[in-house]
């Protein structure tokens, strides 16, 4: 439980940095992803996901 409570604080400072250090191109990013059809995204979403698994995996194996 200590280590998912890590990863979950880990992803917040990933994306506090993302905001603090490019906030114009998060802008635009989420821009973008209005754009799409939710079937995209859910698309982008499952892809990125099956690759965090895989990563996840790797690491802790």
């Amino acid at each position: 439980m200590k280590d998912l409570w890590a990863a979950l604080c880990l992803v917040a400072v990933l994306e506090g940095l993302m905001l603090f250090v490019a906030p114009g191109g998060w802008k635009r990013a989420a821009e973008q992803m209005l754009a799409l059809s939710d079937a995209q995204v859910r698309r982008i979403g499952g892809v990125v996901l099956a690759l965090g698994l895989v990563a996840l995996y790797f690491v802790r194996h």
